[in-house]
């Protein structure tokens, strides 16, 4: 729903107005009860969250709300954080509202303490309990050696107070989805999910007032339930209150996934899939845009030097025309241009023997130019990104290309051995290690059929 606003609608619960939003129609009602770091608008400016609740409406019908006092339910009053009872109402009211007698609940975070209250005060309307990056109380005790310290919350309480939100800098930027750190822009959509989530007072209020405890009403949880968590967590932290909640939970199951992320990250999908999985007793066939593709790149070998020996404007035509060769060359073969950077070409094709073929002809026609041209080929299970593609076979096939001479035409093994008959000539080209590649790689020389 990226750029889409969803319907929403609201629920009242005894005079305070709850947000909702449906998506879906699948077989099972799924409610999902987010933390305070997220919102049903949070799906506007993350493409992940977007992206979560597409998968999960895809097997269900999702039901996504809005708790009181954050995003668009009416805000808190000055009483603070509403208690937990309170909270499970809320829960009753949305539900009625869209007509949902029972319900499986996946909630996270301390959205998740009010799952579980819930799931213990209704359970004939609980099908299943779903618990990501959840606990039973925040912080540790005598009794409970998990979660950080109740005197040390001052610190939280501040940082939230003045960093929720902050366009450069969001609180939790550090921590809250390591595996997107290196995401462009990441900071800045961290800031608006929590923009839209909840404001600067109602984050700190709910860090502020975090002593809710669910331990003793954990006996009385009678739905089936899976508790979710990376396997990178933190034995005293995330992984602790993880442990805790599937030793402590009757039918509980502990489920871990790659990371340690606790606003969603990279392994987004595996959570849903796992969700789907415990839900409806079947692991989802994995979506995949992956194809196998002949891969090949050329380069033009020394265009510094050609640069500096003939000047700007006489290398850049010959560089029109080099393009020119190779664009001809990539129809007469049927290959299809992928992207092009400087005076290098990427570009993919159904087989091999025709992108073998089509690298020979640009290397032996570029030499009209005065130009040396170099190409690689491999051929490999690549990624498709719309109109790009991706994976490992893409950066097999342009380290191969970087290691060929002047006039050369490097394969791999995999092309000689599917372009057998074809009358393409093979030679030894050296074993080599290929950068951010594993493994050695027996190369080989192509030449003209």
């Amino acid at each position: 729903m990226i750029g889409r606003f969803p319907d929403v609608d609201y629920a009242d619960a005894d005079g305070v107005s709850i947000a909702y939003t449906v998506s879906g129609n699948g077989p099972i009602d799924l409610v999902r009860l987010p933390g305070v770091t997220t919102s049903i608008l949070a799906s506007l400016v993350d493409p992940v969250q977007d992206a979560h609740c597409e998968q999960l409406a895809r097997f269900a019908r999702l039901i996504r709300l809005d708790r009181r006092g954050l995003g668009m339910s009416d805000p808190l009053l000055v009483s603070g954080v509403p208690h937990l009872e309170q909270q499970v109402e809320d829960l009753v009211a949305v539900m009625d509202a869209v007509g949902s007698k029972q319900a499986s609940l996946y909630a996270s975070a301390d959205g998740a303490m009010v799952a579980m209250l819930f799931a213990a005060m209704y359970p004939a309307r609980v099908d299943a309990l779903v618990l990501y990056n959840a606990w039973a109380r925040l912080f540790r005790s005598s009794d409970y050696p998990y979660g950080p310290n109740q005197a040390d919350r001052g610190e939280p309480v501040l940082m939230v107070r003045t960093r929720w939100g902050d366009r450069d800098h969001p609180w939790g930027l550090e921590f809250i989805a390591r595996s997107r750190l290196e995401e462009p822009g990441f900071a800045g959509v961290l800031a608006r999910v929590q923009q839209v989530s909840a404001s600067r007072a109602a984050a700190s209020a709910s860090v502020m007032n975090a002593e809710h405890d669910v331990r003793s009403v954990l006996s009385s949880v009678q739905a089936p339930t899976l508790v979710i968590c990376g396997t990178e967590s933190d034995p005293d932290g995330a992984l602790g209150h993880a442990r805790y909640l599937a030793e402590h939970v009757p039918n509980a199951q502990l489920a871990m996934v790659p990371g340690n992320d606790g606003y969603l990250g990279v392994h987004a999908p595996e959570i849903a899939n796992r969700v789907e999985e415990f839900l409806t007793g079947v692991r989802p066939a994995p979506v995949t845009d992956r194809v196998l593709a002949t891969v090949l790149f050329t380069d033009i070998v020394d265009s510094t030097r050609h640069l500096n020996r003939l000047g700007d404007v006489e290398w850049r035509r010959r560089l029109d025309r080099h393009d020119t060769i190779v664009r001809s060359q990539l129809d007469r073969f049927r290959g299809r241009e992928v992207n092009t950077n400087g005076d290098a070409f990427f570009a993919t094709f159904d087989g091999p023997a025709r992108a073998v073929q089509c690298a020979n002809e640009i290397v032996q026609t570029a030499r009209s130019l005065g130009i040396d041209v170099r190409a690689g080929v491999h051929v490999g299970e690549c990624e498709v990104r719309g109109d790009d593609f991706a994976g490992i076979a893409v950066h097999i096939g342009a380290r191969v290309c970087a290691l060929a001479n002047a006039g050369e035409v490097l394969v791999t093994t995999t092309v000689r051995d599917l372009a057998a008959g074809s009358g393409i000539s093979f030679t030894e080209g050296g074993t080599h290690e290929l950068k951010g590649v594993p493994g050695v790689w027996h190369l080989l020389r192509a030449h003209p059929a």
